[in-house]
């Protein structure tokens, strides 16, 4: 009997330990769903990452991007190269190229003919910064700006180069900069999202842009990029239905929270917690947009600083302002697309109109965050997806050129947030081909961004299908030499 009584104690105890660990497991599995990075962190540091929380101070609180899509030329803009005048229509040498993979563009030409900027170049500001006379603008706040003219990338041609400065990788299906942002950070107004998009167009041969360069990819929908439209609804379906006022608005999403809290609790899928998020916010938008889209009420200075192209919905300089209001309005992350710099041909008369395009804005955003105290805590970034080729592309008459894409080195510019001003950091050689000081890698550039707003770029992991997945990849090192 005493054999029967132990034998049975025992198996109560399997069954108890077993229910156990079930639940343990089945519990580990749904915290696992609803925190994805409960588990995550940082390899071998024990580190577990907590969304919405910086791993140290930051220098910066917000960040405005504003991306010049196409790949404006270095050496009509930063990059002065007069060496290029003087050997005009030689092909480029060998040994400079050195094998370099080009595009299907030139990659059959028979000759690389070096062409000279046809624009003057003068030196400003205490770093004796050469800026082409393109960017008067820009070159009057070159004391506030710091100028990389080392960058580069593997990526040659732009889908896979826009979406590698974006994502961190070539191919699409990953989280944009400003999602990673968002995720990591969260917003600083619960009445906005944590990451805007605005597009314009310019005036040269544009690439277009599309919406997997804010997607969120496999993080939370939350975290996706809301694109600001020109016109009377800046967000597609954010305003009420015929018919429907705000207390029947109300009333219906409630009871759809009622039903998605329902299905929630049924299936555990956290993108469900995340639609409902969505519907409360795009409630909270439609007093919020408005407002803070609403130019009119500027006052006439700022219209003067910012061009009168400023009061047309659309164009850079409408967006470059409401890029302010945003940034003045707690939104984390705001990318500016510009595009219009695919200059393969005709680049002196395409150029000159992008550059009138973006050149006063750029600076008058400059000047404005500065007067508000906000550049301090706000990283300005200008810049493109890589370079353009020295020799020539399509025909070599002087004001009829145009250049190829050029991954190698390129330049662009940034300010605010924790960054030194007034420098030129890193160098090319004379052709402007290779970098020769202080190279800078696309995820350097993304790993110093995360730095200045209080992340470490190897802890903000997301763990996806048994992989842990980071902006910067596997590489990145922060460029402490444009640190303030």
């Amino acid at each position: 009997m005493h054999d029967i009584l132990k034998e049975t104690s025992l198996n109560i105890n399997r069954r108890q330990f077993f229910s156990r660990l079930s639940t343990g497991i089945g519990g580990a599995a749904l915290g696992s769903l609803l925190i994805p990075d409960l588990f995550s962190g940082s390899a071998g540091s024990g580190e577990a990452f907590l969304p919405g929380k910086p791993h140290f101070a930051p220098k910066a609180k917000r960040i405005i991007y504003l991306f010049q899509s196409g790949a404006p030329s270095q050496l009509e803009s930063f990059d002065y190269k007069p060496l290029l005048r003087q050997k005009m229509g030689e092909d480029l040498p060998e040994s400079i190229r050195g094998g370099q993979r080009l595009t299907g563009m030139t990659a059959n030409q028979a000759r690389f003919p070096l062409v000279g900027s046809l624009f003057e170049f003068q030196q400003y500001g205490q770093a004796r910064a050469w800026v082409s006379e393109l960017f008067p603008h820009t070159a009057s706040v070159v004391d506030d700006i710091c100028i990389i003219k080392s960058l580069f990338t593997e990526a040659i041609n732009h889908d896979p180069a826009i979406t590698f400065f974006q994502t961190g990788a070539q191919q699409g299906n990953r989280p944009s900069m400003g999602a990673w942002m968002s995720y990591g950070l969260g917003s600083e107004n619960q009445n906005l999202p944590a990451f805007c998009v605005l597009v314009s167009k310019g005036k040269g041969n544009g690439q277009g842009v599309y919406a997997k360069l804010w997607s969120n990819g496999f993080l939370d929908s939350i975290h996706q990029g809301v694109q600001f439209m020109p016109g009377a609804d800046p967000v597609l379906y954010l305003g009420n239905p015929g018919g429907t006022d705000g207390t029947s608005r109300r009333k219906m999403l409630d009871n759809l929270e009622q039903l998605n809290q329902m299905r929630y609790e049924e299936l555990g899928d956290p993108e469900i917690l995340a639609r409902i998020k969505q519907y409360e916010m795009a409630y909270r938008m439609q007093t919020s947009v408005p407002e803070v889209t609403d130019l009119s009420r500027e006052p006439d200075h700022i219209i003067k600083l910012y061009g009168p192209d400023c009061l047309v919905p659309g164009t850079y300089a409408a967006n470059c302002l409401l890029a302010r209001k945003l940034a003045e309005n707690g939104v984390r992350f705001i990318q500016l697309y510009h595009q219009g710099w695919d200059q393969h041909g005709n680049l002196p008369t395409e150029m000159t109109g992008q550059a009138k395009d973006v050149d006063q804005a750029s600076a008058a955003l400059v000047q404005d965050l500065k007067q508000r105290g906000l550049l301090e805590d706000t990283l300005l970034i200008w810049g493109g997806e890589f370079g353009r080729t020295n020799y020539c592309q399509g025909k070599l008459a002087h004001n009829e050129y145009g250049r190829d894409h050029h991954p190698r080195a390129f330049s662009v510019w940034l300010t605010g947030g924790g960054v030194k001003t007034g420098i030129v950091f890193g160098e090319t050689d004379d052709f402007g081909y290779n970098i020769t000081r202080d190279p800078v890698h696309v995820h350097d550039f993304q790993a110093t961004i995360l730095h200045q707003m209080g992340i470490d770029h190897e802890k903000l992991i997301y763990k996806h299908l048994g992989r842990r997945y980071r902006l910067t990849d596997v590489h990145g090192k922060i460029v402490q030499g444009i640190l303030a």
